[in-house]
């Protein structure tokens, strides 16, 4: 039985599914250890990023009685450490309550002046083998965390940007209907063609414009989503068609596989991925370069590379790129990659960035092959 709460108070119910599921994984690995050896009681102390305080989860082994609160309490009040061992090495201490069981502990972590770790009491000595369960155990437990910290990290940045392209993007809106209603009239009071036609260009382009915004409003929302089948390699190509002056320009070749697949995607929304990665790839590729989209398909999933043969990105900068208002380019906006994430995660994949080997960048998207929404 897996009993969980709050170091400062006792628990309240949380409806959030972060909370929710980083409880159930860390109840989990206690119980799993609880399997292991002679171990019977395992107590894992963490720091909860979302509730922003430690949490407690304590395992018994099954038949195990329960200890008293008196026995909780010493266990928590954390008198018996008195020296604070190396993170993921296994240590024994004494426990004054529990004179005729073995007690010990393997660091996670120290977070907001507290110690995260692993408590485990046996009923004989934990073997080698026993104490390298426990400490990967532990490491798998830290990595797990550090994930679900930068996830919500990563969940603040994109609801801010969501919060600001709804604010700025419906202030945009009234600029954008008054522009197309004084390019219709212009295009209804123009005789000569070549005027009209111009006109005409106007008007098109105010309305993808007026697409692309709400497009770009509505990005993130999952129930805005429309999905349908979409053939991968006829949307990178009318990417590369859409940058063909520019690839032109700069004297880029640029290679697609024979090959396609057949993907559940909204349309606008995966080609405005696309179309950033492109333009990135573009940008920061020598003249004469090349630019190369790979893809690999799996059971279920398809790996998507785009590779170029720019300077690469920085470390500094790898860890911001996906940041919003974080760009490298001059006179850009530090959107792009941003909503290009949360375009990519809202279709239950992921993207990334990396180093290639020698020269350039690669930008990695995992995409569903079946539809998981």
């Amino acid at each position: 039985m897996t009993v969980s709460f709050s170091l400062e108070k006792e628990k309240s119910n949380c409806d959030d599914s972060h909370a929710l599921v980083t409880e159930t994984f860390i109840g989990l690995q206690a119980k799993q250890l609880t399997f292991h050896s002679s171990i019977f009681f395992v107590r894992i102390v963490y720091y909860e990023q979302l509730l922003k305080k430690h949490q407690e989860t304590i395992e018994y082994a099954d038949n195990q009685p329960r200890f008293s609160q008196r026995e909780i309490a010493y266990l928590r009040s954390e008198a018996w450490l008195t020296d604070f061992p190396h993170v993921w090495n296994v240590h024994e201490f004494k426990l004054t309550q529990f004179p005729e069981s073995f007690s010990y502990i393997c660091p996670i972590g120290y977070k907001n002046q507290k110690p995260e770790y692993i408590q485990v009491i046996t009923h004989a000595p934990l073997s080698a083998k026993s104490r390298d369960y426990v400490k990967n155990a532990a490491q798998m437990l830290s990595k797990y965390i550090d994930i679900c910290s930068e996830n919500l990290q990563q969940k603040s940045k994109t609801e801010i940007l969501e919060h600001l392209l709804h604010k700025v993007g419906h202030q945009l809106r009234n600029n954008i209907a008054l522009v197309k209603l004084y390019a219709h009239n212009l295009f209804l009071g123009l005789q000569d063609n070549s005027w009209q036609e111009q006109a005409a260009v106007i008007c098109e382009s105010v309305n993808d414009l007026d697409t692309n915004l709400t497009d770009i409003i509505s990005c993130g929302q999952e129930s805005n989503l429309k999905i349908i089948p979409q053939d991968l390699r006829t949307l990178v190509d009318e990417s590369i068609k859409y940058f063909q002056p520019l690839i032109d320009q700069k004297q880029l070749k640029v290679s697609i596989p024979d090959t396609s697949a057949t993907l559940p995607l909204d349309k606008l929304q995966m080609k405005q991925v696309f179309d950033n990665l492109l333009s990135n790839a573009i940008h920061f590729s020598p003249n004469c370069g090349a630019i190369t989209f790979s893809w690999q398909a799996f059971h279920e999933e398809i790996l998507i590379k785009i590779s170029d043969q720019g300077q690469g990105i920085s470390p500094l900068d790898m860890q911001k790129i996906f940041n919003p208002f974080y760009s490298l380019r001059p006179g850009g906006t530090g959107l792009g990659l941003t909503i290009a994430k949360k375009i990519v995660l809202d279709h239950c994949g992921n993207l990334w960035a990396d180093n290639l080997p020698g020269r350039g960048a690669q930008f990695c998207l995992i995409l569903p092959t079946k539809k998981k929404y």
